[in-house]
Order: C-alpha cells, then structure tokens, then sequence
C-alpha cells in the first residue's frame, strides 16, 4: 500500500532526526525502539490495523445462492402429466462496481486505523524521550553533588588545617560539614526520585521496573536552534488522521450510491412431470425447466437518502475536528519552541554566572595563599556554583525535552 509505506517514511524520519539532533542519542533511540516493540498499546493497534485490512477480503461478497425445494401434495395436471415437485436455485447480483466501492470503503478505514498505529508509535517515543530526559537531569545533578561534596572536603581540609593555625574556628568547619550533610541528603533525594522514573520507563518499555537504565554523562546545548515552520505541522499524523477519516467517508458515499442502484437475479426452475398412462401423445411427461431474471427496485430509498445526509454532516464535523486539532497543535508548538528559547536564554545566563563564581573562587584560593581566608565567603560561592550548575543542568534538559515535544509534533 503507497500511503501505508508514506507513513512508515514519515515514522523513520522521525527516528532519524532524534538521532540527527542528539549525537549522544542511540542509547535512547535503542529504548524507543525496545519500547515499540514490546509495547501492548502499540500491539493493540496494529491488530485493529490487521482486522481492519482482513475486511478487504470480507467485502468481496455477494448475497447467498438461494436453493429451494417443493414436493406437490396434491399434484396438479397438466396437457402432458402430473407436476410432482419443484426445486429452484437463484442468485442475486448487487449493482456494477458494488463489490469494489464496498472494498474500497474498507481499505480507507484500514488507512486510518494505520494513522492511529503510527500516532501510538509517536506519542510512546515522546514519553520515553521525556523520562530519559529526566533520568539524565536526576542522575547529571548527582555527579555534580558528588563534585561539589568532593569540593567542600578540600575546603574542610584547608579549615582544620587554618584552625590549627588560629586563623579559623572550629565553627567553619562545622559549617563545611553540616553543608556536605545537606548535599549527601539532596543526593540521596535524588536516588529515590530517579527510582520512580526508572520504574515509568521500563513501564514504558514492557519489563521488570527494578531494571537499570542508562543514560548519557552529558549533554551538550546545541549551537543552533533547530529551523521551524509551522506548515511542517501538516505531517502531524494527528491531522493526516482526519484526511483518512474525510476519505472513508467519501468512500462510504460511494458505496451508499451503488447500494441504492437496483440488484438483478439469475435463477433456475425444474419442474419433474409424471407421464399420463391414459394417453400417447408429443412431450408426454416432459419435464419442465424455466430460466428466470429478477430485478430487486429500492423503491423506498429513504434509508440511502439518510445516509447521504449523515456523510454530509459527518464530512462537516471531521474538517471542524481538524480545524480544532490544528489550532491546539499550532499553541503547543508556539509555547514549546518558547519554553525550548527560554531554556537557552537560562542556560547562558547560569553560564555567565558560573564563570564568574569561579573567578571569585580562584580569588577566594589566593588569599588562603595569603594568609587570610573567609570560610563564610567560600559556602556562599560553593552554594552559587551549585545553584548555577543545577540551573543549567536543568536548562539542558527542558531544551532537549522540548526539542522532542517539537520533533512530535511537525516531523
């Protein structure tokens, strides 16, 4: 089928642009794939898919041979002998182009069963796009933790080694402990937090939940942002949905105008006769065969009249549905590609900070060299470093999050 295999292009487009847009991506393009594959939702519709097809071959049908049978109680003369019985067999035949408009119709309905197939796939490889997003945030800000308690052990250190000096109290490196503290608690926070998500992804992909998934170490900003129109948004199968359902109504019309055409019969009659013993005579008990047509007139055509209404008013309400869809589909794009800006807008505004959290940590080191250093100077930059390196962590994953929602909804 051309238009089944045009969605299937549009599917491994799909594939190949969230490939294209993460270097980092066959990890997570390894997890969609999984998840397609095993997913009940997606086995689901693609059986409704196959049912749909198998009424293809359902509507190549005509009506039932009629076969009769009569036996002559009381049986009737006539000029050459007695009738004893009767057996007929007739066939009705429906209108020219019944029969294909009828498979046609169900082809249509197929194609759009297919669309639903396709819109299942997509809607699964944005799920678990977002949850891999999130596992890369949970487990990124851990590996930040974990250099950031590393950092506040080196300055316990430089502490204990200050307050042996006298040129710092026991208090600051009760400070640094009790902000190391805090850390291992967000840390473990965190473990907990990727647990959940970890369980809703291998949800996602059919199997055991306690089952390990990795992610990639990092993540880079892209330099550039990935071009957008919202034309692109006529390829959402979202939409293509309705063009197929607005095709099997037009189909269903059609074969609503062969079906109010009339049916024609072909039939048969044998009638066995007796031979008369009272009597010699030309075609003495002949027996009698009867060709016979039939045609079958739908002069009440109320009911195929009504149906050519409802495909009207059907046809009506799919292109307001589309209208809807499209509107809804054109705000979600507007409001992810500005949440996608927003996220860069963040991450090189934490990247600007971050650097100059450094430059004040380096000046912070230099006057340790010095002989002079304040511990309450340097938890308060620690902490701004960590606020900065979150944010960004944050920032990186709501672009990419984004950018996947953004791959739905116009590739």
């Amino acid at each position: 089928m051309i238009k089944q295999k045009k969605y299937i292009k549009i599917a491994l487009f799909f594939g190949i642009c969230l490939f294209a847009f993460n270097s980092y991506g066959q990890d997570l393009q390894t997890y969609i794939n999984e998840a397609i594959s095993n997913s009940p939702e997606i086995q689901k519709f693609q059986l409704r898919f196959d049912i749909a097809s198998e009424k293809v071959n359902e509507a190549n049908w005509v009506p039932n041979t009629e076969v009769s049978a009569g036996y002559f109680v009381s049986e009737p003369e006539t000029r050459v002998g007695a009738q004893r019985a009767r057996f007929s067999i007739k066939q009705m035949l429906p209108w020219f182009g019944t029969i294909t408009a009828r498979e046609n119709y169900a082809t249509s309905m197929a194609e759009a069963d297919y669309v639903e197939v396709t819109i299942a796939k997509r809607k699964l490889a944005l799920s678990v796009s977002q949850i891999y997003y999130q596992l890369y945030e949970i487990r990124a800000k851990q590996l930040v933790l974990d250099q950031n308690i590393e950092l506040l052990q080196n300055y316990e250190r430089l502490a204990l080694t200050s307050v042996e000096v006298g040129k710092a109290s026991a208090v600051d490196v009760l400070k640094l402990q009790i902000r190391q503290n805090e850390l291992q608690q967000e840390k473990e926070v965190l473990t907990q937090q990727s647990k959940g998500f970890q369980a809703a992804a291998n949800s996602l992909l059919n199997r055991d939940f306690d089952k390990e998934i990795t992610v990639v170490d990092t993540l880079e900003m892209p330099i550039e942002d990935m071009q957008l129109s919202f034309d692109a948004l006529s390829l959402n199968p979202e939409l293509l949905k309705y063009d197929k359902l607005n095709e099997s109504v037009l189909q269903s019309e059609l074969l609503n105008l062969r079906e109010a055409q009339p049916m024609f019969g072909f039939g048969l009659d044998y009638i066995p006769v007796s031979e008369r013993t009272d009597i010699n005579m030309t075609d003495n008990g002949k027996d009698i065969v009867m060709p016979m047509v039939s045609i079958s007139i739908p002069i009440f055509n109320n009911r195929y009249k009504s149906i050519t209404k409802q495909n009207d008013l059907r046809q009506q309400e799919i292109h307001s549905q589309k209208d809807e869809r499209l509107n809804v589909l054109k705000a979600e794009l507007a409001k992810t590609i500005s949440q996608r800006n927003q996220a860069r807008i963040k991450f090189n505004t934490q990247q600007k900070n971050l650097e100059q959290a450094e430059n004040a940590e380096e000046i912070l080191i230099k006057n340790y060299e010095t002989g002079t250093i304040d511990f309450n100077d340097v938890l308060d930059i620690q902490e701004l470093q960590l606020k900065f390196q979150m944010s960004q962590i944050e920032s990186v994953k709501q672009y990419y999050a984004q950018s996947a929602l953004i791959h739905y909804l116009v590739e």
